[in-house]
């Protein structure tokens, strides 16, 4: 029974994940006036997770069900933007330097996809992987600028002050 209620709380959290990052997209393409297709097509996505969340838990009481979703709601969304932090704070990932090493210690420009897989990521490879360091750091063309990652941050705070609006997140926002 224990081992059911693990597999279930995981298909909510990622079903609840999956949703704060299409909330997080509408945020974006609102901005950006896309086209109503699109929209409607994130919006139907939305609507589906919701559906599939309200599946998952529907045997499960009441009171039990709402503290469950908000606590992964929170979890979920504290998580993305710790995520982001944690890739913009790396260097390596936005470096144009940036080495994917395989599991035999070559480094490749590439992911390596044949070779095997990669095992770490560097910009100057030492001996001992954990001091793997940019000494000659130069921001990637196709890296995240700053102000992308400010307004990512953004719209992951909106979200956030969103879920925390809703008295009761089975009415407020899943049943809609």
């Amino acid at each position: 029974m224990q081992e059911e209620d693990k597999k279930l709380k995981e298909a909510i959290r990622l079903t609840i994940k999956i949703l704060i990052l299409q909330e997080v997209r509408v945020l974006q393409l609102e901005q950006t006036h896309s086209p109503s297709m699109v929209m409607d097509e994130i919006i139907r996505s939305i609507q589906e997770a919701k559906r599939e969340i309200i599946s998952l838990v529907r045997w499960m009481a009441p009171k039990e069900r709402n503290a469950l979703i908000k606590r992964v709601i929170r979890q979920s969304v504290d998580e993305e933007i710790d995520q982001a932090i944690k890739v913009r704070k790396n260097k390596c990932l936005r470096c144009m330097h940036v080495r994917y090493v395989d599991e035999g210690g070559t480094p490749h420009i590439d992911l390596p996809i044949r070779k095997g897989r990669a095992w770490m990521i560097g910009c100057e490879i030492t001996p001992a992987p954990s001091k793997i360091q940019c000494k000659g750091f130069i921001e990637s063309s196709v890296a995240t600028s700053l102000e992308d990652y400010l307004m990512d941050m953004a719209f992951l705070y909106e979200i956030k002050e969103m879920f925390d609006r809703f008295e009761e997140i089975w009415k407020d926002y899943l049943t809609k």
